[in-house]
């Protein structure tokens, strides 16, 4: 029997598996290596594909790399103003616990870090300070409402939350030496959300939540 030429609609799910999956590999690549150390014919060996299809779906490293960071600022969840902040919180963390390549990635990003655009894409820029601006908001939001004391600076807040979010990937020696636990356990990490939910407890004036 002839094989039959593949319809339009399964050509365009190949050609979206494919590209998902040079992000995954390039999630890992740039993880591991930084952006300056990341190389695309890792990334393609990694994905199983030819090396040009990087070229062909993301015009490059930069557009792979911006790729990799509108899928972050798409699934991430920065604000979600249905639930409380501390299951938000609570959420990055186990993000975190779950795709450690993102927080190695913006490790990697913070050293590399001078100053200006993303990799001089402004646009590209523009979408990621809009992400950390509605962050921002979502705070000032849950202090009118509050949820938040409102004599904090919710763009402080918003730091302060986040670097705890990334610490179990970032410092895992430092939990295992405060702790006693190891960083990625679930041991950790449930109780380690818990006492940032009980820390936000006391930051909104109220009775944190019961052990």
């Amino acid at each position: 029997m002839p094989r039959r030429s593949p319809s339009g609609d399964q050509r365009k799910r190949d050609a979206e598996r494919t590209r998902e999956r040079i992000l995954d590999s390039a999630l890992v690549e740039f993880g591991e290596h930084g952006f300056a150390g990341a190389r695309t014919s890792a990334i393609a060996a990694r994905a199983g594909v030819n090396q040009q299809l990087i070229s062909y779906y993301f015009s490059g490293k930069e557009g792979l790399y911006q790729a990799l960071q509108q899928r972050w600022r798409n699934t991430s969840g920065a604000a979600r103003p249905d639930q409380p902040l501390a299951d938000v919180v609570a959420g990055f963390v186990e993000l975190g616990a779950k795709q450690r390549s993102w927080a190695r990635l913006l490790v990697w990003e913070g050293l590399a870090d001078t100053g200006g655009t993303d990799l001089g894409d402004p646009d590209s820029e523009g979408e990621t300070q809009a992400y950390f601006t509605a962050m921002v908001d979502d705070v000032r939001r849950r202090q009118r409402s509050g949820e938040l004391s409102a004599d904090l600076d919710p763009a402080y807040v918003v730091l302060t939350f986040f670097a705890a979010a990334m610490a179990p990937t970032v410092l895992p020696q430092v939990v295992r030496r405060l702790t006693g636990l190891a960083a990625d356990s679930p041991e950790f990490l449930d109780a380690y959300a818990a006492q940032l939910g009980r820390v936000l407890g006391h930051l909104g004036g109220g009775t944190p939540p019961p052990d």
